[in-house]
């Protein structure tokens, strides 16, 4: 296998991590079917979703793959009046990475990035590793303190 940047920059940084692949599926990249194929609680393994604020621009929101992103919560977190979700053509110009591979490290340009509050109950979560059938585990407390990340309830109940 070979290292994608976000690994190399967890490597540079001290992060440990542990890398968890899986067969996806070209036809189905939702993250549940992630889950399933790492053996993860879908509560544990995280999204990475890319919308834009009217008023900051393009940010980013780590969820369960359980969830859903709520837009309102995201727009209040973030110092927006309306959030709305990126269109997937932007994604790789946005982050430099493809939709089923986003991962909150190593994106082209560090943007303002939010992560559920549900995170910190887990010793482990899992985000993408940068690429479609990688995913990371790692220590939500490191994950936050790298990137930095600020922690809200961004999920629809």
């Amino acid at each position: 296998m070979n290292k994608t940047n976000a690994m190399r920059l967890l490597d540079a940084a001290g992060i440990r991590y542990e890398i968890k692949e899986y067969t996806y599926d070209e036809s189905d990249l939702g993250g549940l079917h992630v889950a399933q194929q790492t053996g993860l609680d879908p509560d544990q393994v995280f999204k990475t979703l890319v919308a834009r604020g009217d008023r900051t621009g393009i940010l980013v929101c780590c969820i369960p793959v359980s969830c859903t992103l709520d837009l309102k919560k995201a727009a209040s977190v973030s110092g927006n009046k309306k959030v709305e979700m990126t269109h997937v053509k932007e994604l790789l110009g946005l982050t430099g990475y493809i939709r089923g591979g986003c991962s909150p490290v190593g994106m082209k340009k560090q943007y303002s990035t939010y992560i559920d509050e549900t995170a910190i109950l887990f010793d482990r979560i899992a985000v993408s590793g940068g690429a479609r059938g990688l995913q990371i585990l790692l220590s939500p407390e490191d994950l936050i303190s790298y990137i930095p990340i600020t922690t809200a309830d961004l999920i629809e109940f």
